[in-house]
């Protein structure tokens, strides 16, 4: 196989080389190159430009041809930063009697709620997380998501948690999307843990922590600050002892409640995910962090609740990223150019804003500085949609998927 490819003409190629990191975006801000090419050298973008240009540079380069005979509209490979798709069992029963009008605390009595999937996770083996993890993760792959987030978080002690991370890890290896884990080992109390939330949090830093380097399972921690997991109280020694191993920090923040966003700012978190009960006050403290806002609109959709104040986010100065938040409890769907789009008609975005949210913002939400542009030096991840104006991706809300998807330049998916 050539170590040099090039494909085009492409009708038009979004780069997002522009795009600042921060603040609001308008369409006609997008840097549109048409008649684009895309060459690659092994896993990497070697250069983009016209096609035509790229092309008499082949020779030299001795590269592989792939010229495309139809009109496309190329962006880089989407990013769902905030997922929890390793999980096992069902939640339907949930999602039938929050729309009867069942209160949180009502379902969780009757045997439902985030303990329902902590037991199923828990009964789980290994081979059997591998496997639905791998088939949720292919799912996303077809609808253009090269790089997926997956959180721990069902496990709820340090031995579940380990299994889970190692399932994650394993499912890896073993796909063609990349798979960046988190430990959400924080994500609630374990009922059937004999102790208070101090010193289940000591247990999980002093024992979990250390396994998670010498693994190498994640270089991420995560908790879910609300009123019915871990108080700002409870989680700043957690974070603060994470920070000082050298893990990136995330947090599950103001979804029905605030403080989680302030706790993100205040220990120098990466993002600060979900955001729906966020005030002024939250979203100007974010504003002025490097702190990546990420928005969950499948959990809005899932619950019923309003979506999280992303114009006010971005006209702040916010950095805005969009995630599905793929779980089994509240945000099933797991559609996440569906759920973006949604966002954007609720929230008023722009067009640059959703795709900057999906690529090159979603990819600052993971502290991932080699993916998420399509410019020189970075990985070879991009998706073709069968169009000639990229506007029609938005329009038909996520009904139009990508016809190929590039992952670190090999072509690993076409739409039959």
């Amino acid at each position: 196989m050539k170590e040099y490819k090039l494909i085009g003409p492409i009708t038009q190629l979004i780069s997002l080389s522009n795009t600042p990191v921060k603040g609001a975006l308008k369409d006609e801000d997008l840097i549109i190159i048409k008649d684009a090419g895309i060459l690659m050298h092994r896993e990497q973008i070697h250069a983009v430009g016209k096609f035509s240009e790229l092309k008499d540079k082949t020779e030299v380069l001795d590269a592989e041809i792939h010229e495309l005979k139809a009109d496309y509209v190329a962006t880089p490979g989407f990013i769902d930063c905030h997922t929890h798709i390793c999980f096992a069992g069902s939640r339907a029963r949930d999602y039938a009697m929050r729309n009867s009008g069942k209160t949180y605390l009502e379902i969780a009595k009757a045997g439902g709620g985030i303990w329902e999937t902590v037991t199923k996770t828990r009964e789980a083996t290994i081979e059997q997380l591998i496997h639905s993890t791998t088939k949720r993760a292919n799912q996303l792959l077809k609808n253009g998501i090269t790089t997926i987030e997956v959180k721990s978080g069902y496990g709820l002690s340090v031995e579940e948690e380990l299994k889970m991370l190692r399932s994650i890890k394993e499912t890896d290896l073993n796909i063609e999307a990349d798979l960046i884990a988190t430990c959400l080992a924080g994500h609630m109390l374990p009922k059937d843990y004999d102790g208070n939330h101090t010193k289940y949090l000591t247990e999980i830093s002093e024992q979990l922590f250390p396994i998670l380097k010498t693994e190498g399972l994640t270089n991420r921690i995560d908790a879910f600050i609300e009123q019915s997991a871990f108080t700002a109280e409870h989680i700043y020694p957690y974070f603060h002892k994470a920070k000082d191993m050298g893990f990136d920090i995330t947090v599950h923040a103001d979804q029905f409640s605030t403080s989680g966003s302030e706790v993100a700012v205040n220990v120098g978190a990466i993002s600060a995910d979900h955001l729906e009960a966020s005030t002024e006050r939250e979203i100007n403290l974010l504003a002025k962090s490097d702190v990546v806002s990420v928005a969950l609109p499948g959990a809005s959709i899932g619950l019923g609740c309003a979506f999280t104040p992303a114009r006010k986010i971005l006209d702040a100065g916010g950095a805005l990223a969009i995630a599905s938040d793929w779980n089994p409890g509240s945000a099933p769907m797991g559609d996440l150019l569906t759920q973006a789009c949604i966002l954007g008609t609720f929230e008023k975005l722009s067009n640059a804003e959703i795709i900057a949210g999906l690529t090159s913002r979603a990819a600052m939400a993971l502290n991932l500085t080699d993916r998420g542009t399509l410019t020189s030096g970075k990985l070879a991840d991009f998706n073709l949609f069968q169009t000639n104006d990229f506007n029609e991706i938005w329009y038909h809300q996520g009904k139009l998927t990508p016809s190929h998807v590039w992952k670190r330049g090999d072509l690993i998916y076409t739409k039959q």
